[in-house]
């Protein structure tokens, strides 16, 4: 048990590592889910895994919404379904090494975030305007698939000819891969996951926009992280102020230049075309070199 929780804080505490975080957050929330059912189960108080589960996801009525906000957040985050979360926890581990390898792991969980709130809002916009999608709402709706597509069809729209090998099909562009996606959610509307997939096509939007804004220079990552830091920010021990007193040399320090080796944008941007053109297995060594550069900088910000 000591080993298990070794390896925990080891794979929690590793720098740079949104993407893991997300999945062990969701991993988490569905083994308690699922014990609180099956304790619910065996001592027979049923009413109370499903006030649970009505604590968690996001409601299409907006009364009930009203009274508990935080579903927002909370719903995609929670699975009850194994093969859901595993499901989504596949593609959000491809598609999420995808993004983190070009933007950093920093804007990975803001669009997670963005795309789970983009999910719910058309969720719940849809279900008390439209009497079609209110008829077929249901009581509830919980899964990450809305954050997971909204990651999908970012990662699609920022290096759309990036390939990946698919089992049967071989390497297959990822715009191609977020069409079908797109598609599956559109038809999706006339069977029996209406308000799920509603809220896939509301995530989806929100990656297209997310990758639309940043490349016009207007970064949606920082609010979140402003949120993210400040919360953190306050289980952070204060530290202990030390004073000391050092004698002046005379000569000058040295500063740190580093940011004269900071790739410039312009570059950055250029590579990022080529790659929309041409593919990544395109870019000279030089130009992954880069970019590789580009996203350790953007970890540090």
């Amino acid at each position: 048990m000591k080993s298990f929780i070794d390896d925990f804080k080891y794979t929690w505490n590793r720098p740079n590592n949104g993407l893991m975080r997300l999945i062990i957050i969701n991993a988490s929330v569905f083994v308690t889910v699922n014990l609180i059912f099956v304790i619910a189960k065996i001592s027979g108080s049923g009413p109370f895994y499903d006030k649970i589960i009505n604590l968690l996801s996001i409601s299409p009525s907006i009364n009930e919404f009203i009274t508990t906000p935080w579903t927002l957040f909370t719903y995609f985050f929670t699975h009850e379904g194994f093969f859901h979360v595993l499901f989504n926890m596949l593609v959000l581990y491809w598609f999420g090494m995808i993004f983190d390898e070009f933007l950093g792991n920093r804007k990975l969980v803001a669009l997670y975030i963005w795309g789970g709130i983009a999910g719910g809002l058309a969720y719940l916009v849809m279900s008390n305007l439209v009497e079609y999608f209110s008829a077929h709402a249901g009581s509830g709706m919980v899964g990450a698939s809305a954050s997971v597509d909204a990651i999908v069809i970012g990662a699609a729209t920022l290096v759309p000819e990036y390939r990946i090998s698919l089992l049967l099909l071989g390497p297959v562009r990822i715009k191609y891969i977020a069409a079908v996606v797109v598609f599956m959610s559109i038809i999706g509307l006339g069977g029996g996951n209406v308000g799920g997939n509603v809220a896939h096509l509301g995530g989806a939007l929100m990656g297209f926009l997310f990758i639309l804004q940043m490349r016009k220079g207007h970064d949606w990552s920082k609010p979140v992280w402003a949120v993210l830091d400040w919360v953190s920010n306050l289980f952070k021990p204060k530290p202990k102020i030390h004073v000391s007193y050092r004698k002046n040399s005379g000569k000058k320090s040295k500063r740190n230049n580093h940011h004269s080796d900071e790739p410039d944008q312009a570059v950055i941007d250029a590579i990022l075309d080529k790659i929309s053109e041409s593919g990544y297995e395109k870019l000279t060594a030089e130009e992954k070199h880069i970019l590789f550069k580009a996203s350790q900088k953007k970890e540090e910000n």
